[in-house]
């Protein structure tokens, strides 16, 4: 999968974090954008280096996004936890 296969796939994998961990996050909108980006890449990384189980070249396949979700959640929680709710 290309770079813009794995940017597409971090914009929605960020969008279905979001829609699972609802709430006001700190950064807005670009920021958990930018969160679900890098958490596909992470969640790829994590999949294809310990649980052996590299990421398809295939944008469809379902390993592939619960391996981006998975990244974007993680990436998700862990900002909230660092930064906690500044948008009160």
């Amino acid at each position: 999968m290309s770079i813009i296969g794995w940017i597409i796939l971090g914009l929605m994998a960020g969008a279905i974090a979001k829609i699972l961990l609802p709430g006001r996050d700190p950064g807005g909108l670009i920021v958990t954008t930018l969160i679900g980006i890098a958490g596909s890449f992470v969640g790829g990384w994590l999949s294809a280096t310990f649980l052996h189980r590299p990421v398809a070249t295939n944008f469809f396949d379902l390993t592939t996004w619960v391996a981006a979700v998975a990244g974007a959640l993680v990436l998700l929680i862990a900002y909230r936890l660092l930064f906690g709710n500044s948008r009160d």
